[in-house]
């Protein structure tokens, strides 16, 4: 089992002024799946704060899983893109390509995600949309194959010649 942490990145769900729904819900799909969710935060859309939690939490040793929701559209205030971009040691780049590809399958406004994914030592960092239908689409399209991720990231036995997911 992995650990991971829920990070809703909103000024108005941080300030109260509206209930966070994607955070919710991407926990409870994470424990659906397995995951044992570790902690779930609500930061202001403030690169320098995105990028504190996120450190936080990969550096910790205790989650090998961080999920965003939020900030990754065209608004000026989306900086969750450019703040794991910047904590990142290396990009995952098939993680958004192919939730972008699955969201296109939903709406043309998929191509307007700005998310993105990369490692942290040894935690995987995956940016979803704001909106709890999209982060829910997004995550159904990656979530069977993240757990084959962090196997390999945590260095234990992988079978990657494997076609189950």
């Amino acid at each position: 089992m992995f650990n991971a942490a829920v990070v809703t990145v909103s000024d108005r769900s941080f300030r109260g002024e509206r209930p966070d729904g994607g955070g919710p819900l991407v926990a409870s799909m994470l424990k659906e799946a397995g995951y044992a969710v570790a902690e779930a935060v609500i930061v202001p859309d403030e690169q320098a704060e995105i990028e504190a939690v996120l450190c936080r939490l990969a550096d910790s040793g205790t989650v090998q899983l961080i999920v965003t929701t939020g900030g990754t559209g065209f608004a000026p205030r989306d900086v969750t893109p450019e703040a794991t971009l910047a904590v990142c040691d290396r990009l995952t780049p098939g993680i958004p390509e192919a939730m972008r590809y699955a969201s296109l399958q939903v709406t043309s406004r998929a191509m307007l995600s700005r998310a993105q994914a990369g490692i942290r030592g040894g935690a995987l960092i995956v940016n979803l949309p704001g909106s709890p239908k999209a982060a829910k689409e997004n995550l159904e399209a990656v979530l069977p194959a993240l757990s084959h991720g962090l196997e390999m990231l945590s260095g234990r036995p992988a079978d990657c010649a494997s076609l189950t997911d």
